[in-house]
């Protein structure tokens, strides 16, 4: 007849067992979630370690820059070096680092005009940093450098002008 679904020869019977009745194709059991577990904190902790590297050299860029920038800029070489740690050390504890635990080294150059200053500040990465809790343990040392000239044209300074 036209216009009526066609009858099955067998009526359909939908079982009430479900799909998830025995263990047959069953993959992972506790050990599965334990590993896809460990292995989501595991990466987790990573992210956390490269947050904490990435941040610290944030710290040490900036306090490389600074201690150079003021070591050019200084009266005198007498205190330039004093006045570089000191700006080092509050970019440092601008960035929430204590600056007793880093280095600073002069790695070329005098107090001349023209004279190329080149000032490294390494700074231990901390081995993790969560939030609320803060950083846990040290790392590697992250290093940062940065170079500036001594201005050829500033007064103060004895002698003439070779780069200009």
């Amino acid at each position: 007849m036209k216009g009526r679904p066609p009858r099955f020869s067998r009526p359909i019977r939908f079982e009430a067992r479900s799909r998830c009745s025995g263990e047959e194709g069953f993959v992972g059991g506790f050990e599965g979630l334990l590993f896809g577990m460990l292995l989501f904190v595991v990466g987790t902790l990573m992210v956390a370690n490269a947050w904490g590297v990435v941040d610290t050299k944030f710290a040490a860029v900036e306090a490389a820059k600074q201690a150079t920038r003021t070591y050019v800029e200084a009266p005198s070489g007498a205190v330039a070096g004093t006045e570089a740690q000191l700006a080092a050390d509050q970019a440092l504890a601008g960035y929430g680092r204590d600056p007793r635990r880093a280095g600073f080294t002069l790695q070329s150059g005098s107090f001349d005009r023209c004279q190329r200053i080149t000032i490294a500040v390494s700074y231990p990465a901390p081995l993790l940093e969560l939030p609320f809790i803060g950083r846990i343990g040290t790392g590697e040392a992250v290093r940062a450098d940065h170079s500036e000239l001594v201005d050829p044209y500033r007064s103060g300074i004895p002698g003439t002008s070779s780069c200009a």
